[in-house]
Formats: C-alpha cells, structure tokens, sequence
C-alpha cells in the first residue's frame, strides 16, 4: 500500500471511531507500530484536527470532510452507475474493486450528499445473466505483456487453438471481446471471451511493435463513424 493510501485510510478509521489505538491501526494496515506514531504525526503537522497520545489511543476532535472528493449531484449519480456496471459485469477482483471505492467515496461525503447517494434511483443489474470467464487473467495478461494459449470455439463450433498476444478487452452491453495479435494469423483478432473455453499463461513475454500495437488496431475506427468489430477470429 502507498503511503499516501495509508494515511488515507487512517483518516478514515479515525472519522468512523470514538478512540483508536496505534496497535489498531497498525494491525489493520499491516505496519509496525513505529510507522503509525510517525504517520500520525505527519498527519497533526499537515492540519488535520487529531487529538491523543501514544499508548491511549487518538480522535478527530471535530468532523472532517476531505475537500478533495466534494461532488456535484450528477458526478455521483455517474460514479454510483458506474460502480454498479462493474459489480455486475467485471470479474470479482473489480467487483470487489468497485464496492471498496463506493465505500470511500461514501465515507467522505457530507451529509447532503451522502444522503442523496443513499435515495439514488438509478440501477444497474445486480448479477451478470451471462458469466464472465477469464476476465482477470486477461486483465492480468495484458498488464503484464504475457503470451496466451487458448482454447476458442467460433460462432459456427469449429474447435481452434491460438497464441494471441493480449491487447485490449472491450465490453460490448453483454459481452467481451478480447482483441489480441494472433501468432496463427499474423495478424489482429477479437475473441469472444465466452467462447474461450481453455486459456494457459505461456509465461513468455511479447514487445508489440509498430503494426501490432492496439493502437494500430484502432487507428482506422478513431475519428470516422465506424466502430471496431465485435470479432473475427
């Protein structure tokens, strides 16, 4: 965790408590002891209203609201939408990822606010009717430049097995697409990736070069009203 995070995340345990220890905090942020008395510190010296002693424990001795993260009524509405697509259309870690941020932006709002996130009136589906395989191990993939092995069935049944270079996922309202460099091709192709029905990490490494690059991909869709394609495998 970024230290930034962590006295973030401080402020907050201390806005949602009566008294908190440095042991607490320290167990629950997985730090020493030392580095929470040194955080708190840090945090007096910066302006934020902290009162206590080491071995007693610390309070906010007034309601805190963190500039920063103040919103407009239709930001939040975007945010909440937002938060909820992912809970119901991403896989567990950004689902996970999603209600965490929710939490924080919650945490910090004031009491208008936050009462009118409470009352919102906009939806999102609570479940996925179509489940997402994969979907995190793609993410994974592409962060890390990693070459995939994958077991795909087309739109006709025919059985193939390809090693794509993993470029860029696209959510098309109830699916994703993976669009990738195929080694078989040698050239770019979308895969559905519900119709992956294998997918192995080669743990082997690959360098786009100009011409294999998702930009390149998109460059003929950018700026025209065509959209990139749904798949071509």
């Amino acid at each position: 965790m970024r230290r930034a995070d962590r006295l973030f995340q401080i402020v907050q345990f201390l806005r949602s408590r009566r008294l908190t220890t440095a042991q607490w905090l320290a167990e629950r942020l997985q730090v020493s002891v030392r580095t929470i008395y040194r955080d708190i510190q840090d945090l007096s010296l910066s302006g934020v209203p902290l009162e206590g002693e080491a071995g007693v424990g610390y309070v906010l001795r007034q309601p805190m609201d963190l500039p920063p993260l103040m919103f407009e009524r239709e930001e939040i509405e975007a945010l909440l939408v937002g938060a909820r697509m992912v809970k119901a259309w991403a896989d567990p870690q950004l689902q996970r990822a999603a209600e965490s941020a929710l939490a924080k932006i919650h945490s910090v709002l004031p009491n208008e606010l936050r009462d009118e996130l409470n009352r919102n009136q906009l939806f999102a589906p609570e479940t996925n009717p179509y489940p997402v395989h994969w979907l995190g191990q793609l993410r994974q993939a592409i962060r890390q430049h990693h070459k995939l092995l994958i077991s795909y069935r087309d739109e006709r049944g025919k059985s193939s097995q390809r090693c794509v270079w993993p470029l860029g996922l696209f959510f098309w309202g109830q699916t994703w697409t993976l669009c990738s460099w195929c080694e078989l091709r040698n050239d770019f192709r979308n895969f559905r990736i519900d119709r992956v029905e294998q997918l192995q990490n080669r743990a082997e490494t690959f360098e786009a070069v100009e011409g294999q690059r998702l930009e390149d991909y998109l460059k003929p869709y950018l700026g025209g009203h065509a959209t990139a394609p749904l798949y071509k495998s």
